[in-house]
């Protein structure tokens, strides 16, 4: 199963301006990210972390991606930038085929054991 990451950057901190750049310029290049996957590929989209006002837009987001990725692929959303959770999360989400539509955060609050 192929994965395909999307890091998006640089979004607005208002969630209005950030919806708009989101749909504008980032959408349509997600779209042809999952029409390029492998069968039974997914798609992991990784936004930088930002407020808890910008959690709905994301969530409906990639759960509108999920839908138009199915039945075929897979979509969710990583909301984090701790490097060293965001691989093992990565290598999850590409081993678990009945996940979609999910938006899971990674904060960098696990303590080091917690990683193996």
């Amino acid at each position: 199963m192929g994965q395909q990451v999307m890091q998006v950057h640089g979004l607005p901190d208002q969630p209005l301006d950030a919806v708009d750049v989101f749909h504008d310029r980032v959408a349509p290049a997600l779209l042809d990210a999952l029409a390029q996957l492998d069968p039974d590929g997914d798609l992991v989209i990784v936004f930088e972390p930002a407020g808890p006002e910008h959690r709905a837009w994301r969530l409906a987001a990639v759960q509108d991606f999920a839908r138009a990725a199915a039945p075929n692929w897979r979509c969710n959303a990583v909301t984090g930038d701790d490097q060293r959770l965001l691989a093992p999360l990565l290598a999850y989400l590409a081993a678990a085929p009945g996940v979609t539509g999910q938006m899971l955060v990674v904060d960098g609050a696990l303590p080091p054991q917690a990683l193996g």
